[in-house]
């Protein structure tokens, strides 16, 4: 684990702070930083899955990242507009919740990566995440959580696109620090994950498929 990867996972907002400003300062890519300081994330996320750290702790970490984020949004964008665009990406955080950070993560990552991305924001309703599936086009809907008593919302959104005929034309892949494949298999989501990067990967593969 790197250096700054550590002052993330102990929460040490001070030294993540100094340590991204001496990478930028090195012109370090925005997403080798962000690789860091994403398995320091993870590590929090563990660390709260095993009843080390609390929700308090979890949410610390998320506002040091939103930190990290807002230092690195001008240097995403300048990537992201030198970058063709992949396909688009809808993402919301599910009705219930209001938790956006972990969700911000993911949307910075994924434009840096040339994704044209709709946000939805936070605590959306159901017919919302329906209603942009139907009119954006887009083949990949990202659903965030961090409260497990939001789940059953989360398959609530895929009941709903079942209903309106949309689900054969996306792939849902649900987020938060403690998804696991249990709950994956409850929303009916096609795939989970708990660390930005991998959701990035799976939207990437998602459009990569479908042109082959």
């Amino acid at each position: 684990m790197t250096e700054l990867a550590k002052a993330l996972r102990d929460l040490d907002e001070d030294k993540v702070n100094e340590l991204v400003d001496a990478k930028l300062e090195q012109k370090v890519s925005p997403i080798d930083i962000i690789n860091e300081c994403n398995e320091g994330i993870v590590a929090v996320g563990e660390l709260y899955a095993s009843g080390k750290y609390f929700l308090t702790d979890l949410m610390l970490s998320g506002e040091i990242m939103q930190g990290v984020m807002a230092k690195l949004e001008p240097y995403i964008a300048v990537m992201s507009a030198e970058r063709q665009i992949i396909g688009t990406a809808v993402i919301g955080t599910v009705s219930g919740d209001i938790h956006d950070i972990g969700k911000n993560i993911v949307v910075n990552l994924l434009r840096s990566h040339g994704f044209k991305v709709i946000d939805l924001g936070v605590d959306v309703p159901t017919e919302n995440f329906v209603e942009m599936v139907k009119t954006s086009g887009t083949k990949v809907l990202g659903l965030s959580a961090l409260l497990n008593t939001t789940y059953p919302e989360m398959k609530n959104v895929i009941e709903a696109l079942k209903e309106a005929g949309l689900r054969d034309q996306v792939k849902v892949i649900i987020g938060g620090a403690v998804v696991n494949e249990d709950v994956r298999e409850f929303t009916g989501a096609d795939a989970y994950a708990n660390d930005a990067l991998a959701g990035v990967e799976f939207c990437k593969s998602v459009y990569e498929n479908n042109e082959a």
